[in-house]
């Protein structure tokens, strides 16, 4: 536990300024004192009582694009690194976690496992292609990163001269997955979950999926991973999940990739098969798909400027020009198909049309770094792949580049994590709680944060926030029923990461749809740091920038340690289905890029930000208008 750094810090607060770091290593949530004793009463009712941090989507050398791009890790070296062990990463750098993680999905693309292996060697089944025998050759002449761009294009497209997935190979890569993931797990310690990702791709637009189990391997050994070319529809893959629990008697769930390189088919208004939406669907996609991937090194999920004009925090590292290859342009009328927050309001529609919501998913966040190294820290962060792991030039570098636009490298975030409140760091602890939905996204820092809602709060729970939140109420993921007409209370809780800035505020995000099928949302500010008063635009007016562009430091006195509030729905209607997430603002730190500039000496465009504002966003909480929910 971080008590006595918290402590320290609320008692002494210029002490924790000018970025002072923590020597504790713990990942392990900060608590009062008061909490702390909440807590005991808490793990005596069975509730969670910590919370565990780790990445749900990693990539090693196994997956095709990543081994082309250059990376020569493979699963020991992912697992020792999220532990936090040193290692070298592809481009001979020293790497390492400042704290290690508590859990890791190592999620090698399902389509293409060890094919980047099988080019490489010139295997003769790849080179009676032509495609394979280019590839060979470009790799040769040290053009992997080149030949990757072609494959991922050509795999997008369906254009591939080789068949991908080549039985003996796939069973053979998926044998020494699952065979890692048991070697690393450490129940109590550290786990590590056994999961690949579907790579879904529809001419180009990413549907990706990323598929965990519950289980060990006695379960999932001889359980091949589903591919892309075998189907794209997500539909079949939900299939293919009900097989493997029904074959087994195991568990598993499927976390969609965030849909901001989808063009609009990631909450498409039809299915992917073009067929319209029925009740069946919607169960199907809310049985399996119990979370989202909010943010990561792609971009943010949460909004955009377009979706939510009245919220001045809703341009944060968007990415908005067009699909995962960019064979195709975005237009403003794919992105309510692309973003979380849309997304839940949607569901809330299509449960009052056809009594279940598909969209009431919570949130996680993970890197999908290709690297093999799972880390979202700005002052160590080692790029999206391993042709921009590092150097002078990395900024500049173009990520994709069509006739459709460019996605450059400096427009990649050092993103992010996932939180999960648990009972214990096991397998089947955190896979429950994930399954309830019982975890936060952050953007890359470790802020603790708790979130309860319900009808009897007052402000003394407060002091005793984790047990009253859940006698009283309900934790993130959670669901509030009517309760004749009486307005829910909230309760929410944060913490610095000490490694990182200090807060800015916490926000609840609400939204709704109402009885003529429109749908609505607000942002309320319901605790900030500092004596900042609501302005007469009704918002809280921003926090000072006290990063220094010269040397990368700032000051985490214009921020607080911990923010804490009780918080009633002023504009409450007991007739509307309605979804309340928190979300939590640091104060503005260096981005990856300043320290890149600081790190080389160079200078960079004016368009490349220098400093970001991180955040944390829990998964939400649903009111419900009818009494009892099934």
């Amino acid at each position: 536990m971080k008590t006595l750094f918290t402590l320290l810090c609320t008692l002494v607060l210029f002490n924790c300024a000018k970025n002072k770091k923590s020597d504790d290593n713990s990942s392990k949530s900060s608590l009062s004192t008061t909490e702390a004793n909440s807590e005991s009463s808490a793990v005596a009712a069975g509730n969670a009582t910590n919370v565990y941090w780790g990445d749900t989507h990693l990539h090693t050398g196994l997956s095709m694009d990543a081994g082309l791009f250059g990376n020569t890790l493979g699963l020991d070296e992912a697992y020792r690194f999220a532990k936090g062990e040193a290692v070298t990463s592809s481009t001979g750098l020293n790497a390492q976690l400042s704290r290690p993680l508590d859990f890791l999905v190592v999620a090698d693309h399902s389509d293409g496992m060890g094919l980047f292996q099988a080019i490489d060697a010139g295997e003769d089944w790849v080179m009676e292609t032509d495609q394979g025998k280019r590839w060979n050759q470009m790799l040769k002449e040290g053009k992997g990163a080149d030949a990757a761009l072609e494959l991922i294009k050509a795999f997008s497209q369906k254009e591939m001269d080789m068949d991908p997935n080549a039985p003996e190979l796939q069973k053979s890569v998926w044998s020494m997955t699952v065979e890692a993931a048991e070697k690393y797990n450490d129940p109590g310690n550290f786990t590590a979950f056994i999961g690949y990702e579907w790579t879904s791709l529809i001419a180009g637009n990413n549907l990706h999926r990323v598929v965990i189990y519950r289980d060990d391997k006695d379960k999932t050994i001889d359980y091949i991973p589903y591919t892309n070319y075998a189907s794209s529809d997500p539909e079949d893959l939900w299939e293919n999940l009900t097989a493997y629990e029904e074959t087994t008697g195991g568990k598993v769930l499927a976390i969609p990739h965030n849909g901001n390189l989808s063009n609009g088919i990631m909450f498409a208004e039809t299915r992917v098969n073009g067929e319209p939406f029925d009740s069946s669907y919607f169960k199907e996609r809310i049985k399996w798909e119990p979370l989202y991937e909010i943010t990561q090194i792609k971009g943010d999920g949460e909004t955009h400027p377009f979706l939510s004009p009245n919220d001045e925090f809703a341009d944060f590292e968007n990415w908005d020009k067009g699909n995962l290859d960019l064979s195709a342009a975005k237009t403003n009328e794919m992105l309510k198909g692309e973003y979380a927050r849309e997304a839940l309001k949607q569901g809330l529609s299509y449960k009052n049309e056809f009594g279940t919501n598909p969209y009431k998913f919570g949130f996680i966040g993970s890197t999908d770094s290709h690297t093999a190294l799972a880390t979202s820290d700005d002052n160590n962060f080692f790029g999206k792949a391993v042709n921009v792991e590092g150097g002078a030039k990395r900024w500049e570098h173009p990520f994709v580049v069509s006739e459709v636009d460019t996605i450059m490298t400096w427009e990649t975030i050092a993103a992010g994590y996932a939180a999960v409140w648990a009972t214990e760091n096991t397998r089947t602890a955190l896979w429950d709680a994930m399954k309830r939905k019982e975890t936060y996204a952050t953007t890359g820092p470790r802020m603790t944060v708790r979130f309860f809602g319900g009808f009897d709060y007052s402000e003394g729970d407060l002091e005793n926030l984790v047990d009253s939140g859940y006698s009283k109420g309900v934790p993130m993921g959670g669901n509030i029923n009517s309760s004749n007409g009486k307005a829910p209370t909230f309760m929410a809780h944060a913490t610095m990461d000490p490694e990182s800035g200090s807060l800015d505020r916490i926000q609840i995000v609400k939204g709704w749809a109402n009885a003529d099928g429109s749908l609505g949302e607000q942002v309320y500010d319901v605790k900030w740091s500092g004596d900042r008063a609501i302005g007469e635009n009704g918002k809280v007016p921003a926090i000072e920038n006290t990063v220094n562009i010269n040397d990368g430091s700032w000051d985490n006195t214009s921020g607080s340690v911990e923010l804490k509030a009780l918080w009633v729905d002023p504009d409450f209607d007991p007739n509307l289905e309605a979804f309340y997430y928190v979300r939590i603002l640091e104060i503005p730190t260096p981005r990856w890029t300043l320290y890149d500039k600081l790190k080389y000496n160079i200078e960079m465009g004016e368009e490349v930000p220098m400093t970001i504002q991180q955040r944390a966003y829990t998964s939400p909480i649903w009111y419900n208008t009818e009494r009892i929910k099934k």
